[in-house]
């Protein structure tokens, strides 16, 4: 079956967001165009930070090179939820992120997961055959602002237990470090 590449260059629209409680939530990159145009790809919560974190130092790697200007900080303009309705296109299995010098741009590939496992050269590939992909490329000043958002998504989850880090349900949790007992 030949692959579908969903292709967005510098889209209206490019964001991490989340669909459910702190506890229970769906992770997604969604990419929208200005013709009304809306994708969304579930992925797991630490590839969102490992792709703000990865995407951070590339802008900075970028930043240090002489004739290339790359904003140092943004802020998040884009506070609004994801696009409704919320249709995901497929689950991430790996992702690439590149610089594109002619264009300027960052761009970010997530690739689906299929039957087996995905090979480092259909990352980032035009090829006609291979898992589907979510493709989009980014202005350096709308990647910093979906480093900020991202970092945010992330960190709006449930609060740490004081004792042991780890998450805290709205019941409370079972807390090693209290021999069990509930906190």
């Amino acid at each position: 079956m030949p692959r579908q590449l969903f292709l967005f260059d510098r889209p209206s629209r490019f964001v991490a967001g989340t669909v459910g409680q702190p506890g229970d939530r769906t992770f997604y990159l969604q990419a929208a165009d200005s013709a009304g145009r809306v994708v969304s790809v579930a992925l797991e919560k630490a590839q969102v930070q490992v792709l703000a974190d990865r995407m951070n130092e590339l802008l900075d790697e970028v930043a240090s090179r002489p004739g290339t200007v790359v904003p140092p900080d943004a802020e998040v303009d884009d506070l609004e939820p994801l696009t409704a309705p919320v249709d995901e296109e497929f689950r991430v299995a790996a992702m690439g992120l590149a610089w594109d010098g002619d264009a300027q741009a960052v761009v970010v590939e997530a690739v689906a997961a299929g039957d087996e496992p995905v090979e480092e050269d259909v990352i980032l590939s035009d090829s006609e055959e291979g898992p589907d992909a979510l493709r989009v490329t980014i202005t350096p000043s709308a990647a910093r602002a979906f480093v900020v958002r991202a970092r945010r998504v992330v960190a709006a989850g449930r609060p740490a237990c004081p004792l042991c880090s780890l998450p805290l349900d709205p019941a409370g949790h079972v807390c090693p470090r209290q021999n069990g007992y509930r906190r």
